[in-house]
């Protein structure tokens, strides 16, 4: 699948929608992305066959994926089936639960044993606070994050002049890969900029007063 296929992709989906947003940071953005959206089976599919290429083309070394809870489990558990089935890759997984069980087999993860070096799948980072849980349960469990893929990569300001991605990469020393960034999005409407002139010209002044440059 192309990033302009992705992205038509998440449009059709409703995970990636255009208008005008109020995030959780105060600002007002001229698109929205929500994983949360993916609810068929053909949808779920389709967003783990692109993870799963971009992991396959990705240099990243690692033994097993680890999915956040709650929007990183099906994300983890279906591009794991989407390696194995397209690129002959078969890689354990585990995820995690939001409280710990203190009953049956007990624990805060539930699959592969989370050891070795690990890969960590989810939809976005925004903030970082997710990722950042992530990236602790996993080194108390005696595990090393190598890296980490989302669908999106706003290239948005996060808490100083870098992007809550490059600021995860710098505090941590991991490498964050995505499927598409703010950049494809904004090159894909500016080609169809008849039917989108509109949005094209505010996701520009968003990304002009937001954005970071890679």
């Amino acid at each position: 699948m192309t990033r302009e296929h992705f992205i038509e992709f998440l449009l059709q989906a409703g995970v990636l929608k255009l208008g005008q947003f109020t995030l959780k940071s105060g600002r007002v953005s001229p698109y929205f992305f929500n994983a949360g959206e993916i609810n068929t089976g053909m949808q779920i599919s389709q967003l783990a066959r692109a993870y799963a290429a971009t992991i396959a083309n990705s240099t990243i070394g690692y033994d097993v994926m680890f999915g956040p809870a709650y929007k990183g489990i099906p994300l983890v558990a279906t591009t794991a089936m989407a390696l194995a089935e397209f690129h002959q890759i078969d890689v354990p997984f585990v995820y995690n639960r939001k409280e710990k069980k203190d009953h049956g087999e007990g624990g805060r993860t539930v699959g592969a044993e989370l050891k070795g070096k690990v890969l960590i799948v989810d939809d976005v980072i925004t903030a970082g606070t997710a990722v950042r849980e992530a990236i602790q349960l996993i080194k108390a469990q005696g595990a090393e994050p190598t890296g980490i893929i989302v669908a999106l990569d706003r290239m948005e300001k996060g808490q100083g002049k870098q992007s809550a991605i490059q600021e995860i990469e710098h505090e941590f020393g991991i490498p964050v890969i995505s499927i598409i960034t703010l950049n494809d999005i904004i090159d894909y409407l500016a080609e169809r900029e008849h039917e989108y002139a509109e949005i094209l010209n505010a996701m520009r002044q968003y990304r002009s007063q937001y954005g970071v440059e890679y």
